[in-house]
């Protein structure tokens, strides 16, 4: 947790955005797996709830009046039969007086507070768990089919101005994650030879994450199938001559995040039709330190990465044509279906429970969602010193979207549909680190750098 004044101070802006009524920040609760006792799925607090409250126990409501400028915490304090089996906790009260917050209350007068509230604007952001629509319509009447529809844009547009922009001590802790990160993806390359099991590494790089930090900031991939974008790890054995992708990532246990990726060869070397491909996405990847900066649209940044991914394939005969006409057309998109990054930080995809229209994009870079490639974009407004940002570029060869694209004629004026047949068996190959968008630039978070550079790669692998 954050200093106390950091949370008033918070509180204090998110008031002046809003302007008037009462916001609600739900709280999260513990999920348990297959019966009640066991809660084998480790309790996340909601991230927005964090970013003005600060405190990860269960079951707690933050309210904001800020038309009486009354902050309250409401929750239920733990009896004795918890105490037994969890030991002793800090009472709602001291949790409150920790993050600045001189009201607290039982659970149940939240009931009370939003009846009373007759007339009044509450403000709360989309629910995504079912408890909370279920406790959200209980307490305010709205069915959850139509919570999301409810929600306040002006605490969406409020939250998002205000967690977008990165603290100092937030990117401290980005770079903690980038710490965990590096051992995660170390361990991974150590591991990878043929005859261990995707399982196996993903297993032991999972517990990388739990060891120095909280938890693994999403689900990890690694794959013997790198052109399937969320590849799982499953009990398949590593093969000679296969490329192994590994995209993880660490959550500090202040619950901020890291998301790296890397490819390497199953047997430590590269062939040279696997370097081919791969020193296009390491040059895509480098482009964007020179592009991105302040003031610059990242749908730009996407854009100006497409273009010279298509002229690299063209040099290997795999594209072919004017190159903005391909771009324009979306022919790249055959290799690289989705977009170059998306914003980081307390979530790996940051602030996307709150809407992803919202969080990377405004109205001057609303996507094209009717093309297939640029629907998936995820970030493309313009930089601001403090984001950080994915740069997360990917060649992949997709054998059943090479026959579906083959069959239409989709692009067929600038793809090699013959040479490409012969990369079905190929997998994919991306390479992605977290970018700090600077005052006059960009950098990588990480201390240690995560080998990329092939030759780099290999060495790692031999180490």
């Amino acid at each position: 947790m954050f200093s106390k004044e950091t949370y008033i101070r918070r509180r204090a802006e998110l008031k002046r955005l809003v302007g008037e009524g009462i916001v609600l920040f739900f709280g999260n609760n513990e999920s348990p797996c297959n019966y009640p006792s066991n809660s084998y799925y480790p309790m996340r607090q909601d991230s927005s709830f964090l970013y003005y409250f600060g405190q990860k126990r269960e079951g707690l409501v933050g309210v904001i009046d800020i038309d009486n400028d009354v902050e309250t915490l409401y929750g239920d304090d733990i009896d004795i039969e918890d105490i037994v089996w969890y030991g002793s906790v800090d009472s709602v009260a001291d949790l409150a007086a920790q993050v600045g917050v001189a009201h607290s209350a039982p659970l149940g007068a939240l009931k009370t507070l939003c009846d009373s509230a007759k007339g009044r604007r509450i403000h709360f952001l989309p629910p995504y768990r079912h408890d909370i629509q279920i406790q959200m319509m209980d307490l305010l009447g709205i069915h959850p089919s139509q919570q999301r529809e409810a929600a306040s844009l002006p605490l969406i547009h409020a939250v998002v101005e205000m967690r977008s922009t990165k603290e100092p001590q937030e990117i401290e802790e980005m770079e903690r994650a980038a710490e965990v990160g590096y051992r995660m993806h170390t361990t991974a390359m150590r591991l990878t030879r043929p005859g261990v099991t995707e399982k196996f590494v993903g297993g032991q790089v999972d517990g990388i994450a739990h060891s120095y930090g909280a938890m693994v900031s999403f689900a990890t991939i690694y794959s013997q199938h790198g052109e399937i974008m969320h590849g799982n790890p499953s009990m398949a054995v590593l093969e000679e001559g296969r490329l192994a992708l590994c995209d993880c990532g660490a959550e500090t246990l202040e619950h901020y995040c890291s998301d790296n990726t890397r490819t390497m060869p199953v047997n430590g070397r590269f062939t040279q039709r696997q370097r081919d491909i791969y020193s296009i996405v390491e040059e895509c990847h480098d482009y964007v330190l020179d592009v991105a900066r302040p003031g610059v649209k990242y749908m730009d940044v996407h854009f100006a990465v497409c273009r010279l991914m298509t002229e690299r394939l063209k040099e290997l005969g795999l594209m072919k044509g004017d190159t903005d006409e391909a771009v324009a057309a979306g022919a790249h998109a055959m290799f690289l279906p989705h977009g170059l990054g998306h914003m980081m930080g307390m979530d790996v995809h940051d602030m996307e429970g709150i809407g992803q229209i919202y969080v990377g994009f405004d109205e001057e870079t609303r996507p094209r969602l009717d093309q297939f490639g640029t629907n998936c974009l995820r970030m493309g407004r313009r930089l601001q010193e403090g984001f950080v940002v994915t740069d997360e570029p990917g060649i992949y060869f997709i054998p059943a979207l090479i026959d579906d694209w083959r069959s239409s004629g989709h692009c067929a004026e600038f793809l090699n549909f013959d040479l490409l047949e012969t990369y079905k068996d190929f997998g994919g190959i991306r390479i992605e680190d977290d970018v700090l968008i600077t005052a006059d630039g960009c950098r990588f978070l990480g201390k240690q750098r995560i080998p990329y550079h092939p030759d780099d790669v290999e060495e790692a692998m031999r180490g």
